[in-house]
C-alpha cells in the first residue's frame, strides 16, 4: 500500500523566477516581449530549410507584461496575486486560476522555475 506524502506543498505558496538568461525588453505600451534564442539541431533544419527565424519574439498579454518582471523569487503566488488584483481588479478574475495556468504554461516552454 502506498503511503501519502506527509507534508504536500501548497502550489501557491511557491515562489515563480523568470530565467536570467531569457532576454526581454518593455515597449511603450507596457508589454513584454522575451526573446527566445531556437538552438539545436531541429531548429538548425528549420532555419536552414524552411526559413524559420533564429530567434523568436514572444509577446506577452497586459497580465502576463505585468507579472513577468514581478517573478523574481521573493514572491510566491499569493503576493502576485495580491498585486495583480491591485492593479487590474476585477478585470484579473478569476484570479488564482488564470494566474496559475500562466505560471504552468511558462515553466512548461521552461521560461522560468521556481526558487
Amino acid at each position: 500500500m502506498k503511503q501519502k506524502n506527509a507534508k504536500s506543498e501548497n502550489y501557491l505558496e511557491r515562489c515563480p523566477m523568470r530565467k536570467e538568461e531569457i532576454p526581454w525588453s518593455v515597449d511603450k505600451r507596457g508589454i513584454v516581449t522575451l526573446e527566445i534564442t531556437n538552438t539545436g539541431f531541429f531548429h538548425w533544419i528549420a532555419q536552414k530549410f524552411f526559413g524559420r527565424p533564429k530567434v523568436s519574439h514572444i509577446h506577452l498579454d497586459e497580465i502576463g507584461s505585468f507579472v513577468w518582471p514581478l517573478m523574481d523569487g521573493e514572491r510566491d503566488m499569493i503576493a502576485l496575486g495580491v498585486l495583480v488584483k491591485e492593479h487590474f481588479g476585477e478585470e484579473a478574475e478569476p484570479l488564482y486560476e488564470r494566474l496559475a495556468k500562466y505560471v504552468q504554461i511558462l515553466e512548461s516552454y521552461t521560461f522560468i522555475y521556481w526558487k
